[in-house]
């Protein structure tokens, strides 16, 4: 857990407002990175600016998961010296495989016909949770005053319409909406400028990103689900910096979707499957998916003898340049997955992150000293457009809108795209429809049918879920809210067979009936919840909205 002040609990326990130069939301890379060279700037120019980071998260990299592959392009840029100060990069990529699956066989493609996206040389392995834990370090070395275990619940708007801050949950409210004997007030933060950053469909991004229109001329954002899960194994079937990745089965042509097995340091590998968000059979389960994906003789010979030690899920943001929003806004700006900055072609978004935390924050430090405050940070997207982040993300901008059209098609047209035309293509193809807009009716396909689990290389989602570390205080309104609670059943269920059932990869919603079979009802089981906002974003009626919990709440992730 990271310190902060006495004197500063004593304050937030009053409710009192907090007033910083800066207040970041959220502990991640982009975060981070934000935080720390705002204070770099200061200490460049000897000038004074406090900087303030909440995390929802009950310790930094407590929420954090990515795969992770790091291009360490962005770091070195923040710190030239990462190597000395002992950042976590530790397994440098030592091998490429690509494999096109089918359900019993493994192709593999050969290195020198891969997009350089799929290409790792000088990239390391990584933990990103880690990361971020050193990270923090570096900004609370800088003194940066990070406040873990607090999330920010609201937006808070001067009367000219600009934001003002944050302000944090209030913590010990009963289900029934009263205080109970433990209730805390929550805390405003008042900036003179507030960044956020808090990972893919920020719930308060998503606010922003409808109060000032900042998604008017974009295309619609598109997502995917990344699962992902922890593994000791035998150190003969080890190989440090070994990444691989597969295409293909168990998922049909038509559907995006691939996998990824990384093999970290002390005899670790992560094992994930990205499944896009754009699927359009509601029998899908994405979690399964990534369970029979395990069962496949290419890679249950890695896992054959080992044991599985943490599980955990996100969403990614995977639209690309055309499906960016406005970024800035009066008195803030969106950085890092929040804004949807990642680079979906080499799965990849940790450098972007950190890259426009960079950006944001020098042009908010420019601002600051110039006694500005409240205002647009225009140099912030100005430099944005000018950096190698952007000029990387337009090369690979065509690559989910191809991978739209199936794997093989989508292949070959990309490769084109990547290896003949060198990303620079005369045309940007578009994303037509969100992701909760694609789903089938029920009627009109074929159920799935998964195998059970068998314990060994597959498991239920339960097991999983308690691997994630995830707790909630039980005792809190659920904060999975529904706009209309008659919609999971008269439409959802009725039309696609209640699809939240299987989206959701930690079994928080679940049909029950009476004992006769007739009265169904959707129960939600909110302390399973992992924070991965799938349900925000697949659900066909957008009915279910996910608000911050208590902070501290969530999984509580190791070497994620």
């Amino acid at each position: 857990m990271l310190n902060y002040p006495l004197e500063r609990i004593q304050i937030v326990t009053q409710r009192e407002a907090m007033e910083y130069d800066v207040v970041i939301v959220g502990a991640g890379p982009a975060g981070l990175a934000a935080a720390i060279r705002l204070k770099q700037l200061a200490t460049e120019r000897g000038n004074e600016l406090s900087v303030c980071v909440i995390e929802k998260g009950s310790e930094v990299g407590a929420h954090i998961l990515s795969g992770a592959v790091m291009d360490p392009r962005a770091l070195t840029e923040l710190f030239a010296n990462w190597r000395e100060l002992n950042a976590p990069l530790n397994a440098p990529v030592s091998e490429d495989r690509f494999m096109i699956l089918t359900e019993r066989s493994a192709f593999r493609v050969p290195n020198f016909l891969l997009p350089g996206c799929f290409q790792n040389h000088g990239n390391y392995v990584i933990s990103l949770g880690n990361v971020c834990r050193w990270l923090g370090q570096q900004a609370e070395g800088l003194g940066v005053e990070i406040f873990p275990g607090f999330a920010a619940a609201e937006v808070l708007y001067h009367e000219n319409g600009s934001v003002k801050g944050v302000a944090t949950g209030d913590l010990g409210v009963g289900k029934d909406g009263q205080q109970t004997a433990n209730y805390q007030p929550g805390m405003e933060l008042h900036a003179k400028y507030t960044f956020f950053a808090e990972g893919c469909r920020g719930h308060l991004g998503k606010q922003l990103q409808e109060r000032f229109k900042l998604r008017d001329g974009a295309d619609p954002q598109v997502y995917g689900i990344g699962l992902k899960e922890l593994w000791e194994i035998k150190p003969e079937k080890h190989q440090l910096g070994l990444v691989v990745h597969t295409a293909g089965w168990p998922l049909d042509a038509s559907t995006y979707g691939g996998s990824f097995l990384y093999h970290m340091e002390n005899n670790l590998i992560a094992i994930g499957y990205v499944v896009g968000l754009a699927y359009t059979n509601p029998y899908l389960s994405p979690y399964e998916e990534f369970q029979r994906y395990k069962t496949h003789p290419s890679i249950r010979s890695f896992l054959e003898d080992g044991k599985r030690i943490a599980y955990g899920a996100r969403a990614i943001s995977a639209g690309g340049l055309q499906s960016l929003p406005k970024m800035v806004f009066p008195g803030g700006c969106l950085i890092g997955d929040d804004a949807g900055l990642l680079n979906a072609s080499r799965i990849k978004g940790s450098h972007c992150a950190i890259k426009s935390g960079m950006l944001a924050a020098e042009a908010a430090f420019d601002a600051v000293h110039a006694g500005r405050t409240g205002d647009e940070l225009a140099a912030y997207p100005e430099a944005f457009r000018a950096s190698w982040l952007y000029d990387e993300l337009n090369r690979a901008r065509n690559f989910k809108p191809w991978m739209a059209k199936g794997l093989y098609t989508g292949s070959l047209m990309f490769g084109i795209d990547q290896v003949v035309l060198r990303g620079r293509a005369p045309w940007t193809l578009r994303h037509q429809h969100a992701d909760h807009e694609t789903l089938t009716k029920k009627t009109e396909v074929q159920p799935i049918e998964y195998p059970k689990p068998d314990g060994v290389f597959s498991f239920d989602r339960n097991s999983s879920v308690y691997l994630s570390g995830t707790n909630h205080e039980e005792n809190q309104p659920v904060h999975l809210t529904l706009k209309d609670a008659a919609v999971p059943v008269k439409i959802n269920l009725e039309l696609y067979d209640a699809p939240e059932q299987r989206y959701c990869p930690a079994g928080v919603y679940e049909i029950v009936r009476d004992a006769g079979g007739a009265n169904a009802r959707l129960q939600i089981n909110a302390q399973n919840c992992v924070h991965c906002k799938t349900c925000d974003i697949k659900d066909p009626t957008q009915n279910i909205v996910w608000v911050a919990p208590e902070g501290g709440g969530g999984p509580n992730y190791p070497n994620m």
